[in-house]
């Protein structure tokens, strides 16, 4: 029970509805043989007597005035009594209850009781066991207090204190593996930058030297350390960010141009001279930088900047210079040209490949289906990550030709592999675009795959420009035979808008949400609510990110169709893919 606390007294309302009660006259109508004739000064505050023989309740005047009833209607029956308490806390006071009667001891229980026009308020209850002159109890008297302004109070402590525990304390998200800005919070910082005046942007490459014989799954490693030594050479008001694989932007607003190249020629040659640890080696760096000076009112945006700084520091590796300057940013009509360029020559020479990760279905525990995805092949041949090229072409309407040409080896795949089912990721600006409907269909008949195989996801949708034609796709697809999905359900209100706007089969569920759901409660009222919203709607479920048995079993518990991660399994080239779906037992 929660004990009396002074230092909320009784509403002043209260006192005076109190103050004014009804007294009884010598001519009051005569109580019930089985009650006490006289009132006690906790009958006239708010209180209730309940006998067995005759199943019967007494009320208070004053517990009257609480509950919004008539001040006579003082003898009521039991079930209108409980009525009258808040139906998550009926449990708690029937344990009270229960307990107080079979212990014959005072009990003391905080509940809510519900008035007469369907408001409620808070009230301290002590219990009491009445008993016979032979020690029998055979009733429980209650005696009540309004507490709402405490508990009030209480209720907004806990609630302030969870919104502390689940609002991030800042939005600038740190890249995991090297503590600096993501790629697209330092892009945000270098608008807010050139808002404010000019400067320079510097992309640093950094890679292990061959001849120390370090392995390519370490540059993760290298570039933390990196990250560490940039640290100490950077002014206050510089900002470091990860801005590729193996690239680290450093933003100099304010720098003039001298300064600027000084300050790149200094982290160089600081990297390039600096002897790294790794966990298995000691590895000496290479180093190449490109610097892009921007003022302000320019026409180049932050990406803008981002791609013209790469391209230097490309520039400088192809040359075997540390540094390329860029002293003025590319013109836009230069720079779109160009990079459509890029992707067209990517396209050409194979640059783009695609790695399947597995998607488990929960009830049968066999992997049914799996996520085609998009990797660029480095200048080495090895694997990387294709958001920033993704997240440049979006900006430059570029995208539509990668979409093109992974639907197109998806096509392939799945004519190879006919016993797999393969999900394909498009871009919200490559469903929307006209001209998709009919390469789809195209493709489909030229490979003869059968469309069943095929699940269209949908990321980025806040990117969809034509709806009308975003959703003759969906329509068209499935009247073909495919299914359509719909990525990170749950990180923004128009994904719940779209399970309206289009015929969605399957959503998967944003793995912010699933990362941490077996400690994070509020995740977990998130996760369990997604579900249901998708099951009303005949909408099967996905959830990314499933790391450990306890996360999927907890999944399962909710209801989740699918689940997708490293525990399942991670990416892998097409080729080990096998004859036939893998079975996993849990």
């Amino acid at each position: 029970m929660t004990a009396p606390d002074e230092r909320f007294p009784r509403p002043r309302a209260l006192r005076d509805r109190l103050s004014r009660r009804p007294r009884l006259t010598p001519n009051a109508a005569p109580r019930p043989p089985h009650l006490p004739e006289s009132r006690s000064p906790a009958d006239d505050e708010a209180s209730f007597t309940y006998q067995a023989d005759g199943d019967r309740i007494v009320w208070s005047e004053g517990l009257a005035t609480l509950l919004g009833r008539p001040p006579r209607e003082n003898e009521v029956s039991r079930q209108l009594l409980a009525r009258h308490v808040h139906r998550d806390d009926q449990a708690k006071a029937l344990g009270a209850i229960t307990q107080a009667w079979a212990a014959r001891e005072p009990v003391r229980i905080t509940l809510r009781l519900m008035r007469a026009d369907g408001g409620w308020f808070d009230v301290d209850c002590r219990l009491e066991p009445v008993a016979d002159p032979d020690g029998t109890v055979n009733g429980i008297r209650g005696a009540l207090r309004d507490v709402s302004a405490r508990e009030r109070a209480r209720r907004e402590v806990a609630r302030l204190s969870r919104r502390g525990e689940t609002v991030q304390a800042s939005i600038v998200d740190p890249d995991p593996a090297t503590g600096l800005l993501t790629r697209a919070r330092f892009a945000d910082e270098i608008d807010r930058a050139q808002r404010s005046g000019g400067g320079a942007l510097l992309i640093v490459r950094v890679e292990p030297d061959r001849a120390d014989g370090v392995r390519f799954d370490l540059n993760a490693d290298l570039l933390h350390r990196a990250a560490r030594v940039l640290e100490g050479l950077v002014r206050p008001d510089d900002l470091l960010g990860r801005v590729g694989p193996n690239e680290i932007g450093v933003l100099l607003p304010g720098a003039s141009w001298v300064m600027a190249r000084r300050q790149a020629d200094l982290f160089v040659e600081a990297l390039r001279t600096q002897p790294f640890v790794l966990p298995d080696n000691w590895v000496h760096a290479r180093a190449w930088a490109g610097l892009v000076r921007f003022r302000p009112g320019g026409d180049a945006g932050s990406h803008d900047l981002l791609i013209d700084a790469e391209h230097a520091w490309r520039q400088a590796r192809e040359t075997d210079r540390p540094l390329t300057l860029v002293a003025d940013p590319v013109p836009v009509k230069d720079r779109q040209g160009s990079y459509r360029s890029r992707v067209a020559a990517a396209l050409g020479t194979d640059r783009f490949t695609l790695f399947a990760q597995p998607i488990l279905e929960l009830q049968t525990n066999l992997v049914l289906r799996h996520e085609l995805l998009l990797r660029v092949l480095d200048e080495h041949g090895d694997p990387q990550s294709p958001i920033h090229v993704l997240d440049t072409a979006e900006r430059l309407d570029a995208v539509y030709d990668i979409d093109l040409w992974v639907v197109e080896r998806a096509m392939e795949v799945a004519a190879s592999l006919p016993a797999h089912s393969f999900q394909i990721n498009l871009s919200g600006r490559t469903v929307g675009d006209p001209r998709l409907t009919a390469e789809v269909e195209s493709l489909i008949e030229r490979y003869a795959v059968n469309p069943e195989q095929l699940t269209f996801e949908i990321t980025e949708t806040a990117l969809i420009g034509n709806l009308s034609e975003a959703r003759n796709f969906a329509d068209r697809i499935r009247d073909l035979g495919c299914q359509l999905a719909l990525d990170d359900f749950g990180s923004g209100y128009a994904s719940f808008r779209y399970l309206r706007l289009f015929p969605i089969d399957l959503v998967k569920i944003d793995g912010e949400y699933v990362r941490n759901l077996v400690h994070n409660p509020q995740d977990q009222v998130l996760v369990r609510a997604l579900v249901q919203v998708c099951q009303a709607y005949g909408i099967h479920t996905v959830a990314e990110f499933v790391q450990d048995e306890a996360t999927m079993r907890m999944l399962r518990e909710f209801g989740v169709d699918f689940v997708q991660g490293y525990l399942i399994g991670r990416p892998e080239p097409l080729s080990t893919l096998g004859p036939a779906p893998r079975l996993r037992r849990s």
